[in-house]
């Protein structure tokens, strides 16, 4: 069966095949938002630093020109010649007359013409700007991102998964989202997470997001065999990626594990059960509320073993430990096998969370 679905996976185009500068559009790395006056100023710098490396270069070689009154150049008259030069109005009453003074304005000034023009020359060249720019980052992002989150699928719990991960500290540029909606995207990359637009379903794709050296993929897509298809692809293409997955239907869940999935979330019985908590005990489902939400109050949160915790019971430290994972494997507290804590174990325990 894995076999078939790999098969029905394959996609002709394979995107990680494309150059750089191909993958515009596709790949988007979030920008540094800034305002057009510092734009505007910037890009009026640069064409004044290459007004004056003009002027630098006439006025070292100011023997090699004359004017129409053969005066020996003075500094505003090579400010003047560069300036009438570059903006190519070209009087023609300063001209180069020594083969050094031609040669410098063949080689130097002419570029340098060209350069100041291309400044100056906003709306056409911002948008190649742009796209140059794109795909500078995507060269460089696909080069060094490692240990990243993808999170495919950008639905309520796709929002929700990203919400929870800024929550707790995760940089907005260690998250990447998957999903086909132009539009979600558009949202997904104004909170500076970095987007691919395609299926999930296709293996380029989740390599085009970097799975392969991701650290965790979230599968939150919509419908059922859409979450088997994705995390099926997923581990083939992330072995050692730690995939968790959600699901509508509890009678699914062994086809999420069966494809490769760590942990599996069903999110209509989870919602079911609050439900039905929450018309005898409301303040249950208050508490657990707090407890998912990383913000304030109370969280959930895992680390690592202290040192004088080492051979301690974990019922007698003073964090409310819920349970002792050892060897990947959880175990509530209350079991015999956890009943001292080890050097390698993580504490899965209740935190205070200041607002």
């Amino acid at each position: 069966m894995a076999g078939k679905l790999r098969a029905r996976l394959r996609n002709h185009e394979v995107l990680t095949d494309r150059p750089d500068y191909a993958l515009v559009g596709v790949l988007r790395i979030p920008e540094v938002v800034r305002s057009p006056y510092q734009l505007i100023f910037r890009r009026v710098m640069m064409a004044v630093a290459v007004l004056m490396l003009a002027v630098l270069v006439v006025y070292l070689d100011r023997d090699g020109y004359r004017d129409v009154q053969e005066d020996q150049m003075s500094f505003l008259d090579c400010l003047y010649y560069a300036t009438v030069s570059l903006s190519t109005t070209g009087y023609g009453d300063i001209t180069p007359l020594t083969p050094s003074a031609r040669l410098v304005n063949v080689i130097v000034i002419t570029p340098l013409r060209v350069l100041f023009l291309i400044i100056l020359i906003s709306t056409t060249m911002a948008a190649l700007t742009e796209r140059s720019r794109q795909a500078f980052k995507i060269q460089r992002w696909r080069h060094t991102m490692r240990n990243h989150t993808v999170v495919v699928g950008y639905g309520t719990k796709g929002r929700t998964a990203v919400d929870a991960m800024l929550g707790d500290g995760i940089a907005p540029s260690e998250i990447v989202v998957v999903d086909t909606d132009q539009t979600v995207l558009e949202s997904a990359a104004s909170l500076g997470l970095v987007t691919v637009h395609g299926s999930a379903t296709k293996s380029d794709v989740l390599r085009l997001a970097g799975v392969q050296n991701a650290a965790s993929i979230i599968v939150a897509t919509n419908r059922d065999d859409t979450a088997v298809l994705v995390t099926l692809t997923a581990r083939e293409v992330g072995p050692k990626a730690k995939i968790v997955a959600a699901i509508r239907e509890t009678d699914n869940a062994h086809l999420l594990r069966q494809s490769g999935a760590d942990s599996v979330v069903v999110s209509s019985e989870t919602a079911g059960r609050l439900l039905g908590i929450a018309r005898t005990t409301p303040t249950v489902v208050e508490m657990i509320e707090d407890l998912l939400t990383p913000e304030a109050g109370f969280a959930i949160a895992e680390r690592e073993v202290e040192r004088d915790e080492i051979g301690g019971s974990p019922r007698h430290l003073s964090d409310i430990v819920l349970g002792v994972v050892r060897e990947g494997r959880l175990v509530r507290v209350g079991s015999p096998e956890v009943d001292a804590v080890e050097e390698n174990d993580r504490l899965l325990y209740i935190r205070r969370v200041s607002n």
